[in-house]
């Protein structure tokens, strides 16, 4: 997989230049499917495992970049968000004469299924309060946070994606964690983890917050304003965008907010970045 600069306006988009450089924005309206991760599909052509690199570009503060990708899935690498910035760290980012343009909310919006919810709301920053209760060894966690604060990299990007041993050959037959090894997620069993340390206390809702970060990229902007969600998942973080982007009423565009920046980082453009 490479990164490569784009010029001002273009948003993230991705490129399969094992099919004659297709290219498939990172939008709402492109999304495929969402289960255990969110893929991208435009006229036929697919590109899968989308939200961790998604979430590493909003989080670091990349607008502007189109991500050249010679087969269907982008590299889980070891689960988190962490190799993807510190690949942007080591090559920098370039400003842009444009200003940022940011999704600002103006009225609630939300998603209900049943116990499970997400909804957006108007709020200065990106502020996000996520909720998740799942069989034990996990069991119930909240993280709170404000990605304007430029905390992403030191709070969020390290979380891991997780998952259960024995869901394993159910997730290969799906086509699935291809990719996936003891390096690359947090193995549990119903004992408890089999593969740890774990990198923070509360590591399984901190990557549930990465996921989020990822899949509400896909309305093509930082939001500014304030997320919530319970036993949410990417079903449902796809479903907040696409009714967030029907409802026009919801949003205006708007340039900038006060926000403090993490080191190294300018708004704009990715400079040239390779990651394997």
């Amino acid at each position: 997989m490479r990164l490569v600069p784009a010029p001002a306006g273009s948003g993230i988009v991705f490129r399969r230049t094992d099919l004659d450089n297709f290219e498939i924005a990172a939008i709402g309206r492109n999304v495929a499917k969402v289960s255990y991760a969110t893929s991208l599909m435009r006229q036929s052509v697919l590109i899968s495992t989308t939200e961790h690199l998604l979430s590493a570009l909003i989080g670091f503060g990349v607008d502007n970049v189109i991500v050249e990708v010679d087969n269907l899935e982008v590299p889980i690498l070891d689960g988190s968000s962490l190799p993807y910035v510190q690949a942007f760290h080591s090559v920098g980012l370039k400003q842009q004469r444009r200003k940022r343009e940011y999704l600002k909310i103006l009225k609630e919006v939300e998603v209900r299924e049943g116990s499970k919810f997400i909804g957006v709301y108007p709020g200065s920053g990106y502020r996000i309060q996520y909720t998740i209760d799942f069989p034990q060894p996990i069991g119930y966690e909240t993280f709170r946070g404000d990605l304007a604060t430029g905390d992403y990299v030191k709070l969020i990007a390290p979380a891991r994606t997780f998952g259960f041993k024995e869901d394993e050959g159910m997730l290969r037959d799906m086509g699935l964690i291809r990719g996936v090894s003891d390096e690359s997620a947090i193995i549990l069993s119903r004992q408890g983890v089999v593969n740890g340390p774990l990198r923070f206390n509360d590591e399984f809702v901190r990557h549930k917050v990465l996921d989020l970060i990822g899949d509400l990229a896909l309305a093509g902007r930082r939001i500014q304003g304030h997320v919530v969600a319970e036993r949410a998942g990417h079903a449902m973080h796809t479903a907040l965008v696409q009714r967030l982007m029907r409802d026009r009423s919801a949003w205006e565009l708007a340039h900038g907010y006060d926000e403090v920046a993490e080191p190294a980082r300018v708004m704009g453009q990715l400079q040239p970045a390779t990651v394997s």
